[in-house]
């Protein structure tokens, strides 16, 4: 049972599923949507700062303030329970910060809100999405590959430069590398 409780980084633990048994995810009805309301974007400061302990990314060599991005809000009634953040740069959009309440983890959330980000940036000719990740978040690079997302670089010690040490992460492994993963929009690079 998943309590919803954010868990330490030393008692975080993978596990790996059958086939069989990983399509037993909960199913919540919620709604994406724009970020419309101060409140909207008040709610994706707490949760950034929840998640991450800062409300600055670096992603692609660029420094963004999360809070201040264009993104899509998943919502359950009106409570928020995700978002995503993205900005658009040149012939691409970039998925910023992707974050899901635990609790509704599993349940589809983050895929609608990515696939709210693809529509986007098919909508403005965008010829491909990138987004990044750390080393250590191994459950992020699943997800994004389960996407269609193909890894196609690795920035050595990008994060633990950030920070001046090594951070602990997931399954206590260092946070020091940037994991970078690209999706192709056009017809040519989705068939591949």
């Amino acid at each position: 049972m998943v309590c919803g409780s954010m868990l330490c980084l030393d008692h975080v633990k993978l596990k790996t599923v059958c086939p069989s048994h990983s399509n037993n995810r909960p199913e919540f009805a919620f709604t994406v949507g724009k970020v419309a309301t101060d409140d909207e974007r008040s709610t994706i400061r707490e949760l950034v700062r929840e998640f991450w302990g800062e409300e600055e990314q670096l992603t692609f060599d660029r420094r963004f303030e999360l809070a201040e991005l264009p993104a899509y809000v998943a919502k359950i009634d009106n409570d928020l329970v995700g978002f995503v953040s993205f900005a658009e740069i040149s012939d691409f959009l970039i998925i910023v910060a992707l974050g899901v309440l635990p609790s509704y983890q599993g349940g589809s959330v983050g895929t609608k809100l990515v696939e709210e980000v693809e529509k986007e940036a098919k909508s403005q000719g965008k010829k491909e999405m990138l987004v990044s990740t750390s080393n250590d978040d191994l459950p992020a690079l699943a997800f994004y590959q389960r996407l269609g997302f193909q890894i196609v670089e690795v920035k050595p010690n990008v994060i633990a430069q950030k920070h001046e040490t090594f951070l602990q992460g997931i399954g206590g492994l260092p946070i020091r590398d940037e994991i970078r993963l690209r999706k192709g929009l056009s017809e040519a690079c989705s068939s591949l």
